[in-house]
């Protein structure tokens, strides 16, 4: 699945999965994540998949919108799934609130590019 059409395949991936954890967090506070283990775990996959999905964009992609910080994103999810129980849940919030609007912002605007 290379070139464009296999970018849009991933990066539908990770725009889908963004807005999965949008749903899990609807009316959920950093309490109410912290006491829910399910919804822990399903927000932790699918920043898996954006990681994994964000591995496969090819390099021309990555190189033409530079201001995403692909390798960080899939090093966040060599860490997700290596080291699960190492994960730092505060700053799986924090990149959940901070960092996935501006990453779904941008994913949609090289979506559109790519049409």
């Amino acid at each position: 699945m290379r070139g464009k059409v296999g970018d849009k395949v991933r990066l539908q991936h990770i725009f889908d999965a963004i807005e999965e954890i949008e749903k899990y967090l609807i009316s959920a506070d950093f309490e109410i994540f912290m006491q829910d283990s399910m919804m822990r775990f399903a927000c932790i996959k699918q920043l898996e998949i954006i990681g994994e999905a964000s591995n496969h964009v090819s390099e021309e992609v990555k190189a033409e919108f530079s201001g995403i910080e692909w390798s960080q994103i899939v090093g966040m999810r060599n860490i997700f799934v290596h080291e699960y129980f190492g994960a730092d849940l505060s700053l799986v919030w924090e990149i959940i609130k901070t960092d996935l609007p501006d990453l779904k912002e941008k994913v949609s605007e090289i979506l559109k590019s790519l049409e």
